[in-house]
């Protein structure tokens, strides 16, 4: 039933796509595909993708356990919870805390979580602040 309904939503976003893009004036300088070319590439293959959808169906699918559920909501919190803290705590603490608790709910014991989270915070800090020069949040340590 879900499938039907999103290759249907497909189909007709592809079908105002396709007709918004027909109504794109074409100046009297351009190149042989024209401004509306690749507006119609994409509005084709968005009604391609969503018939696929829409004409074969996947099985039903088989949903986890409640216990699973919450990981999965908790999961969604903690990732949200990054983003809230992200610029007062900064991007090295929220990163090792959110990468040590996600560390230890994929089975490490939670010493080596927690020195994981640490490794990883600092690698991603060491790559994209220090080598590829990209700010990132300060937190109250100044990093």
């Amino acid at each position: 039933m879900g499938d039907r309904a999103l290759g249907s939503v497909g189909l007709g976003l592809a079908a105002a796509y396709v007709w918004q893009a027909s109504r794109i004036q074409e100046s009297f300088i351009s190149d042989p595909i024209g401004p509306k070319g690749f507006p119609f590439i994409i509005g084709g293959l968005l009604a391609l993708t969503s018939l696929a959808v829409l004409l074969r169906p996947d099985p039903p699918p088989h949903w986890p356990r409640p216990a699973r559920l919450l990981e999965l909501v908790a999961a969604v919190a903690v990732m949200v919870a990054y983003a809230l803290f992200l610029p007062d705590a900064g991007f090295v603490i929220a990163t090792a805390i959110a990468s040590a608790y996600f560390s230890w709910r994929l089975g490490a014991p939670a010493m080596q979580a927690a020195l994981a989270g640490v490794a990883i915070a600092g690698g991603i800090y060491l790559v994209f602040h220090l080598a590829l020069g990209l700010n990132l949040a300060k937190g109250p340590l100044g990093f």
